[in-house]
């Protein structure tokens, strides 16, 4: 199976859609270690505690940028969707056609946002397992059960990086060094005021050199490994894992897990009893800044919703590597007057960017973002997930992971939420604890 379909272009008006044919079959017998045992270096994966997606090869991609974005990848993948002949007799969240998809965090980014379509799709869920096999009429016509395991076996092999043995990490400097952010920080705080902002996230980059290949299904397995309780996502070369849902949207209901307020484990004082409710949950600074993320949310879900379910007060999700304040955020999506149900890339769009990730208000934030930062996120903090022909889809807010930029360097990304009170170096090292995931993975901490 080819990985080197064409990438097709967005016009200024139209995106360009292909004539797809997507058969799928449960896969009999398949091991519970399935997603797992699927992981390769050039594969896209979506997976949480042994459940997702994992594709491979291309049957057709669109790479597209700006404000617009998100319209022509929606425009891109409706108009396919519409031509295309489905067979789907799993009929669940991920079967059928399937696009993973990675977008830029920024409007202003020099990063190709893309919805890419895999040529091959293994899956699983808690109640059964498949293979979504896609491409011409004419390349699936006959196909069978026995040659879409065959394609799949082709397909691992395909995509597999040759062994090696894992390489030296070097850790330098990228686009911000630490004094950098130290610096922006302190700027950060000294500006609320004067543009209205109550919250600022800034992010800082570190690159990641490696003596060898570095090999994205080792890094994969390591991240599913210690942290399976996130999503564990791979596209084009961004990985990582995510502990943030965006939304997941099925059959009409959004889902989302919002993060804000953060403590490291390996802080002085953490092995003490009580340690995390004391300083993150009982913290007026840690809650105020998990309130401005709830905040940000439901104005959004709430123009698109109804019978929205957000919780009182959080929980503090734990984690290898820190504690969180979380908040799990339901709601029944609100059709529109044609009666069509928003998809989950609808609402990844409407969504992003959270307070989270950004700042309170968004738009004030994104713009002082732009001028104290000093680098291009990318991807970095941008929706990052899948969506399905139903509409039904995952995306996640691309957090603790890294990009691919060659086969020896990987750019790792972090950011901290800036309030009032924020103390700069307290910030660094809260960077550096986010970054803990994707250096254990890589062999560096």
């Amino acid at each position: 199976m080819s990985a080197d379909s064409p990438v097709l272009s967005a016009s200024a008006h139209q995106p360009l859609a292909p004539v797809l044919t997507s058969i799928t079959f449960e896969y009999l017998d398949a091991p519970e270690t399935l997603v797992a045992d699927s992981l390769r270096h050039r594969s896209m994966v979506w997976t949480r505690n042994g459940h997702g997606l994992v594709g491979f090869g291309t049957a057709a991609r669109l790479h597209t940028h700006g404000e617009e974005r998100f319209a022509r990848a929606r425009a891109w993948f409706a108009q396919v969707v519409e031509q295309a002949q489905i067979v789907d007799p799993i009929s669940r969240p991920g079967s059928g056609l399937v696009s993973f998809g990675s977008f830029a965090f920024s409007f202003t980014s020099v990063f190709e946002s893309r919805m890419v379509i895999p040529q091959l799709v293994i899956g699983r869920d808690e109640e059964k397992s498949w293979i979504t096999v896609t491409g011409s009429a004419k390349e699936l016509e006959g196909l069978t059960y026995q040659q879409a395991l065959a394609r799949a076996e082709a397909a691992m092999a395909d995509a597999s990086a040759p062994k090696s043995a894992p390489g030296r990490i070097e850790l330098t400097s990228g686009q911000l060094t630490a004094g950098s952010y130290l610096q922006a920080v302190d700027q950060a705080l000294s500006r609320f005021e004067e543009r209205g902002i109550s919250k600022l996230v800034l992010a800082r980059d570190v690159l990641a050199h490696s003596s060898t290949s570095i090999d994205l299904a080792g890094v994969m397995a390591a991240l599913t490994e210690r942290y399976g309780n996130c999503w564990t996502y791979s596209v084009d070369g961004l990985v990582g894992a995510t502990p943030e849902m965006l939304v997941r949207v099925t059959d009409g209901l959004a889902e989302a897990r919002v993060l804000a307020g953060t403590l490291d484990r390996a802080a002085a004082g953490a092995q003490e009893p009580g340690f995390a409710q004391r300083n993150l949950f009982e913290d007026p600074k840690q809650r105020n800044e998990h309130q401005l993320a709830i905040d940000s949310l439901t104005d959004s879900l709430n123009p698109i919703s109804h019978g929205m379910n957000a919780p009182e007060e959080p929980f503090i999700l734990e984690l290898p590597n820190v504690w969180h304040l979380a908040s799990d955020v339901r709601a029944q999506l609100r059709a529109d007057t044609a009666g069509v149900l928003p998809t989950a890339l609808d609402v990844a769009e409407i969504f992003h960017p959270t307070a989270a990730v950004c700042g309170t208000p968004t738009k004030k934030a994104g713009v002082l973002l732009r001028e104290l930062e000093g680098l291009d996120r990318g991807p970095y903090a941008g929706p990052v997930g899948w969506v399905d022909s139903r509409g039904d889809g995952e995306f996640g807010i691309a957090l603790r992971g890294g990009i691919l930029e060659d086969e020896k360097l990987m750019r790792l990304y972090a950011g901290c939420g800036i309030v009032p009170g924020s103390v700069p170096e307290d910030e660094l090292a809260e960077s550096w604890a986010k970054m803990r995931p994707m250096r254990q993975a890589l062999g560096a901490e």
